[in-house]
């Protein structure tokens, strides 16, 4: 995997996406990213609104320029990433759209469900995300009109 990003990624996970996460975590270690580890630590029921929060606030603190959320589909993950100015959370379940995440909406967190995908989908959508670069352009100014509406709402 080559990793064109600062080599940083924090993650975390609600109960359903434990183990995946855990799993994940073990593989970018074994890449050479740092991983901070925000939890869920057991497969004790939490609920997963508070791990979005976490990963998101962390991001735009500037702890880590990227984030990966896991819960059983990954789409409350990403809802609730979402909610924050300045998150781009994209719920995938395949390396195309990871990769188009980054490449044309400069994703900052990525968001899967361990009830979607199995380790071995999981490590190929997570290298085709961090594979991937910005590619600015005609996508900068879309993203500029989403920084507006956040600016609104």
């Amino acid at each position: 995997m080559s990793v064109n990003v600062s080599n940083k990624v924090i993650i975390a996970a609600d109960h359903a996406g434990y183990e995946l996460k855990n799993e994940i975590a073990d593989y970018l270690r074994s890449k050479k990213v740092d991983v901070i580890d925000l939890g869920t630590h057991s497969s004790d029921s939490v609920d997963y609104p508070d791990y979005a929060a976490d990963v998101s606030k962390k991001i735009l603190a500037g702890e880590a320029p990227l984030g990966i959320l896991v819960c059983g589909t990954g789409v409350g993950m990403s809802i609730a990433a979402n909610k924050f100015d300045g998150i781009r959370a994209a719920v995938v379940s395949e390396s195309f759209s990871a990769q188009m995440s980054r490449e044309h909406n400069n994703s900052n967190i990525l968001c899967f469900g361990s009830r979607v995908v199995d380790l071995p989908k999981a490590k190929t959508i997570v290298d085709a995300w961090l594979g991937a670069t910005f590619q600015g352009g005609r996508h900068e100014n879309r993203l500029q009109k989403i920084k507006k509406i956040e600016e609104i709402c």
